[in-house]
């Protein structure tokens, strides 16, 4: 059996604790968090939401605490059925239209037009289906990047997830050398999968996909098969800050860097760790209450 706890408060006050929950470096990995709206027409109640594997205990419960600056809400606690929320989280999902990309699970068809690429993507342990704001804001990014004349020969999709935006990075530019990497192994049997579904060729040549494991750029194969003409990372503000020198170093003078999974409030963090790498914003565009980023790196 699994349990959830959940605590409804304004909309600020959630994204504040999730704010708070990516600075927690010894936060118990066990405990996954989520936050969300409670209804479509109450945009500004929302809800924390917290999966553990265990019946909480007093330190669970002081953790989930400690996210609050002031009042902390109360917290309800739910025994749940044996499940894999992920997966059952993203059943029947509707297909969704991002940029020149169609993304639907095999529970829906695909669709055959003209300069559109179609990608059957589905339900599974890893993240990256297209549904959510951040990887459809990514789709349509790509989109307009490669409108704008941007050329790729090298990319890197790192936390890649089910490896969607690596296929989407092959189809806009199918010539170019493409890694992709996670930090949970998990991904590379779903990636292999994925690519298989979808004709994208796996090995190291052009036009062909790497999948490796990795945290963040420390991997051997991330540094041989560098430097990059395209990084993507749909992960975590934390992270990115964390991660925007490595990036700046493993990219090519020009070259252009896609960030998302940063909320709107937590650009201004992430943006500024970037301008201290040597990279410049291109083009941002927000989706629901999540900011994608387009940086370059400068010449000099």
């Amino acid at each position: 059996m699994s349990w959830k706890m959940i605590a409804f408060a304004p909309r600020s006050v959630i994204e504040a604790a999730l704010v708070a929950h990516e600075d927690a470096l010894d936060w118990d990995p066990d405990i996954v968090l989520s936050g969300s709206e409670v209804a479509e027409d109450r945009p500004d109640d929302w809800q924390l939401e917290a999966w553990l594997s265990h019946k909480p205990k007093a330190a669970d419960k002081a953790a989930l605490a400690a996210l609050f600056a002031g009042e902390v809400p109360a917290f309800a606690v739910e025994k749940l059925p044996d499940t894999d929320w992920l997966v059952a989280s993203q059943q029947d999902l509707q297909p969704i239209r991002a940029g020149r990309f169609h993304v639907h699970t095999p529970d829906h068809p695909a669709i055959s037009e003209p300069g559109l690429f179609d990608f059957t993507i589905p339900a599974s342990q890893a993240f990256g289906t297209g549904q959510h704001a951040t990887t459809a804001g990514c789709l349509a990014m790509l989109t307009h990047m490669k409108a704008q004349g941007v050329v790729v020969r090298n990319c890197a999709d790192i936390g890649t997830g089910t490896g969607l935006l690596a296929f989407a990075a092959l189809s806009l530019w199918p010539h170019a050398l493409a890694t992709a990497s996670d930090i949970d192994a998990v991904c590379v049997d779903v990636v292999d999968a994925n690519a298989r579904t979808n004709g994208v060729p796996m090995g190291p040549g052009a036009g062909e996909l790497v999948m490796t494991v990795a945290d963040g750029m420390g991997h051997p194969l991330l540094a041989a098969r560098g430097p990059y003409d395209l990084i993507m990372a749909n992960i975590l503000a934390g992270p990115l800050v964390s991660l925007a020198p490595d990036f700046g170093g493993a990219l090519v003078p020009g070259g252009h860097l896609l960030l998302a999974g940063l909320l709107e409030t937590q650009e201004a963090a992430v943006r500024a760790a970037c301008r201290k790498a040597g990279l410049r914003l291109a083009a941002r565009l927000v989706n629901g209450d999540w900011s994608i980023l387009w940086l370059r790196k400068r010449r000099r």
